[in-house]
């Protein structure tokens, strides 16, 4: 009886916590939904420019933005599969050289450190659908997350075809007063997410060939998967280009320090074009973000809606402190100059007073 009570009294504490990661993610997935709506909705107010229906223009978009994507994959997934079969296979050299350099500082055992890492890799590579673990919470595996992706695609189709019922509907939520301001926040926050995913893909692609030239040129194996690898990382700010640079520069270190620096200084450089040339040039006028607010950021999205939410962690980042600052911050602001405006005339002396 006891043990009865003790276990629904768990059950009770858990449930809470599951009904937050639920709505979470259903939030997460609606963030998605919206950013593939704008997208949609963009390419089809400028078909439609053109005299191409919006519907027409919705689905033209949506084949283009797939083609472009089997595109890439075709062209890309071959040769990294390939890269990536052929790492695995040279994975227990490549640490057991890694771990001898740096066994002086570690002091691990090389060989259990070795059989550790390399089970950890083959067990992914032997298993894809591990690889999907940061989508259980969307749904039962591989099948749960397709059902998902469609659902979204779907939704974002309609929401692309007739945006105005649904922006209407979301203004008249707020005061009449404030309307034509909810209005100009709607406006700040799609000029934001279609600016961060313009930035976005240039930043992938850019990162990705200088990587690939970069490793090329200083005769690193593997230079298409270390590419593909930061182009993906990419999405992840600032965290991503240490994620992404860090096997590279251990793999160049089983060669030699010097090949390792080499290594370093590639991702240093290619980082470096993305923060003082992508950044400001393509993102800055629409995501305009402290860089130590970002890191924070990261780490807070993260812990709050897992792997997933570090796909758009940028954009959920911004989207908040737009609000904090439309909602907040400017209202605050116009409060304590409204007083100060108030006071300025009657503090400056009546005209003719020194005739007087």
């Amino acid at each position: 009886m006891l043990a009865e009570c003790s276990t629904a009294v768990v059950t009770t504490c858990r449930l809470p916590g599951f009904v937050l990661k639920a709505l979470l993610t259903l939030l997460l997935l609606v963030l998605m939904t919206i950013i593939l709506a704008l997208v949609l909705s963009a390419g089809a107010t400028r078909l439609q420019r053109r005299r191409v229906p919006r519907a027409i223009g919705v689905l033209l978009t949506l084949f283009a933005i797939v083609a472009v994507l089997g595109g890439t994959v075709a062209l890309l997934v071959p040769a990294f599969v390939h890269e990536v079969n052929h790492f695995v296979d040279s994975l227990p050299t490549i640490v057991r050289q890694v771990l001898h350099k740096v066994h002086a500082l570690t002091g691990a055992n090389p060989k259990d450190v070795s059989n550790k890492v390399t089970k950890f890799v083959k067990g992914y590579t032997d298993h894809p659908t591990k690889l999907i673990g940061p989508l259980e919470s969307i749904g039962s595996g591989l099948a749960g997350a397709i059902a998902a992706l469609i659902v979204m695609v779907i939704t974002a189709i309609y929401m692309a075809i007739s945006p105005r019922p649904l922006i209407d509907n979301i203004v008249r939520l707020a005061p009449p007063p404030r309307r034509a301001h909810a209005r100009e926040v709607l406006d700040r926050l799609r000029e934001a997410w279609i600016g961060w995913l313009r930035g976005l893909i240039i930043a992938m692609v850019i990162i990705g060939l200088l990587v690939y030239v970069g490793l090329e040129i200083v005769g690193l194996q593997f230079a298409i998967f270390f590419a593909v690898l930061s182009a993906l990382f990419e999405v992840i700010p600032y965290f991503g280009a240490i994620i992404s640079g860090v096997p590279a520069v251990l793999l160049g270190l089983t060669h030699s320090p010097g090949k390792a620096l080499a290594v370093a200084a590639v991702f240093v450089i290619a980082h470096q074009v993305d923060g003082n040339i992508i950044g400001p040039v393509v993102m800055a006028r629409a995501v305009k973000l402290h860089p130590a607010v970002v890191a924070i950021g990261v780490v807070v999205v993260e812990r709050l809606f897992g792997f997933l939410g570090l796909l758009v962690a940028v954009p959920i980042i911004s989207g908040f402190l737009i609000l904090v600052d439309e909602l907040w911050a400017k209202p605050m602001d116009s409060r304590r100059q409204g007083p100060r405006s108030l006071a300025t005339p009657s503090e400056s002396p009546p005209a003719g007073g020194d005739s007087a």
